[in-house]
């Protein structure tokens, strides 16, 4: 009889459960709509109305410069036309990278420049949501390990505290949560502040942050062989993701991909 009852017990509190879901379904729904009619839901480019939120309307959409095959299989440059699926550019080729691959969602023209801006001057850090999505899509072929640490590049405890969050860690977390790997946001420690990158030649970029980041573990042969993703906003020349990538090749990192929302490369624009 106890079995019998605490069956029965099972059965109506499973039926008001999808009794519960059924009904909450449509007011979610309802409540969104009414939602969407007080606060529209605005493209992130242009803040155009559109239908859903966090999207891009067809005119922002058309000028998105997409990365997508051809491009350099390490450095993630795309080339003009296809040159093979495992072809390398002259520039990796001269100059070996830290890293092992880097992929990013598109070239920093109009577009993505004002997503940009929007996440990280402006507080639109719900932008975070559709920006690391589209990221984990880019990067897919350096996602295949389960067991890869996601990593931000970070900010300095001050410029920090001034920002109130650092966009990086924002765009990192969603790729960690869509993927199921883990999220080490304080891996990488920015141990000095450095002057503003804006307006920086490259060799002054790279001399601002030489020496500015070390390894936030304890036990650093932890790190030994393991899969590192170092997530960005934006690659302007690379100087601050490679002076990341040393410091995690000092601490015997396996395989380091970078991911990155924008890139700078020829045909699109300078950061201002």
């Amino acid at each position: 009889m106890l079995k019998f009852l605490q069956s029965e017990q099972g059965g109506l509190d499973g039926s008001l459960l999808n009794g519960a879901r059924l009904i909450g379904r449509p007011l979610l729904r309802a409540g969104r709509a009414v939602q969407d009619l007080i606060i529209p839901p605005r493209c992130a480019g242009c803040g155009k109305i559109v239908q859903d939120a966090n999207s891009l309307c067809g005119a922002c959409w058309g000028e998105m410069e997409w990365i997508a095959r051809p491009y350099c299989s390490v450095s993630g440059v795309p080339f003009s036309y296809d040159l093979g699926e495992a072809l390398v550019s002259p520039d990796v080729l001269a100059n070996p990278p830290a890293y092992d691959r880097a992929r990013s969602v598109a070239l920093f023209g109009r577009t993505a420049r004002r997503m940009v801006h929007q996440l990280k001057y402006m507080d639109r850090t719900d932008l975070a949501i559709v920006m690391g999505r589209w990221m984990v899509r880019a990067g897919a072929d350096c996602l295949t390990d389960p067991d890869a640490i996601i990593v931000p590049v970070p900010l300095h405890k001050r410029r920090l505290w001034r920002r109130r969050f650092n966009q990086s860690a924002l765009l990192a977390k969603v790729i960690a949560q869509e993927t199921g790997t883990v999220f080490m946001p304080d891996l990488l420690q920015r141990t000095r502040p450095t002057r503003q990158q804006v307006g920086l030649s490259e060799d002054e970029r790279r001399v601002n942050v030489e020496g500015a980041f070390q390894i936030n573990l304890d036990d650093k042969t932890s790190l030994s062989g393991r899969t590192v993703v170092l997530v960005d906003d934006v690659w302007t020349t690379g100087a601050t993701l490679d002076a990341c990538c040393r410091v995690l090749r000092r601490s015997n990192a396996g395989e380091i991909c970078i991911i990155t929302f924008a890139r700078v490369a020829a045909g699109s624009e300078m950061p201002i």
